[in-house]
């Protein structure tokens, strides 16, 4: 299969195209970087492209079995800025509305796009079960998935097979939430957020991966799929879980108004209660390797300190 990664060189694009090489498949990048793209990754096609701004190039996407678009600006670490709010939206909205015209232009265009959008598309729900069939929610973020969402299924009325992949916050060794949080909990300042009830879905990046590659070979998986993990689990028991796998303390209290005057609108993240089930997924009897925030909490942790010390 030869697979198209715009955003190839973030933290979830290096690891999938990491399991698309050891797979066999032929990988073809797109990356707003282009020139520094092969520091992070070798054996790859490399194409620049801003998604905001253009068209991907049309030698980069002609011809290829699927496109899995990963392309944004970051979610993490930062205060979202009104210049950076605006890098979020347009990255995505925009970039997935540039795809989608490219891919009408091509004489063999890819028969599958995977469009990563995330849990943010439901705002925060409270206690509510929020399976594929739930509508968004109103806040920013959610207007950003809702936006992208349907950019992208346009796709589909070009007889190509869409799939937007709502993903739960990314558990990895470094980078994303899990790498923000790590260094506050080992200097035992770690604890709840907000009143701490509030759900946390998530996914270890190893299933995330294994759920892309799910979908690039099962033909019968279409529309938006929750890659989270079967077991959502709320802030204060995550809390004192990734204290308990990094032997800290986990007893501190950030007030929801502290977290806003510090973060400004990305504390929504934060606070957001979204108890989200990957009920497609099951249907689809796919199975995850790590179902619970303890063992992905270990591998993430010792993956990290592995890393760390085998580093020059």
């Amino acid at each position: 299969m030869r697979v198209a990664v715009p955003g190839g060189t973030g933290l979830i694009g290096r690891a999938l195209v990491a399991a698309l090489r050891s797979r066999g498949d032929q990988v073809v990048v797109l990356s707003r970087n282009p020139t520094r793209a092969p520091e992070w990754l070798s054996g790859v096609e490399v194409f620049g492209w801003r998604p905001e701004a253009e068209h991907p190039p049309t030698e980069a996407i002609d011809g290829v079995d699927a496109v899995v678009n990963l392309a944004g600006a970051p979610i993490f670490p930062g205060r979202w800025t009104e210049s950076r709010i605006r890098a979020i939206r347009d990255s995505r909205v925009l970039g997935n509305r540039n795809l989608v015209a490219a891919i009408g232009d091509t004489e063999s265009p890819p028969s599958l796009i995977v469009a990563g959008s995330a849990i943010g598309y439901y705002g925060s729900r409270g206690e509510e079960e929020l399976k594929e069939e739930a509508g968004p929610g109103s806040d920013f973020l959610a207007s950003v998935c809702r936006d992208l969402e349907t950019e992208v299924e346009a796709a589909s009325r070009m007889g190509v097979r869409v799939v937007r992949l709502r993903t739960g916050i990314v558990m990895a060794p470094s980078g994303g939430a899990l790498g923000q949080l790590i260094p506050v909990f080992r200097a035992g300042l770690g604890g709840r957020l907000g009143a701490g009830r509030q759900w946390f879905s998530w996914v270890h990046i190893s299933d995330l991966v294994g759920i892309i590659l799910r979908v690039l070979d099962d033909d019968s998986i279409v529309g938006p799929v929750n890659a989270t993990a079967p077991n959502a689990i709320r802030n204060v028991a995550f809390s004192k879980a990734l204290g308990q796998t990094l032997r800290r303390p986990s007893i501190m209290w950030v007030p929801a108004g502290v977290l806003r005057l510090a973060f400004g609108e990305m504390a929504s993240i934060l606070l957001s209660s979204q108890r989200v089930l990957p009920s497609r997924l099951a249907e689809a009897a796919h199975e995850f390797t790590f179902g619970e925030i303890g063992p992905a909490l270990k591998d993430c942790v010792t993956r990290s300190l592995d890393s760390s010390t085998s580093t020059p």
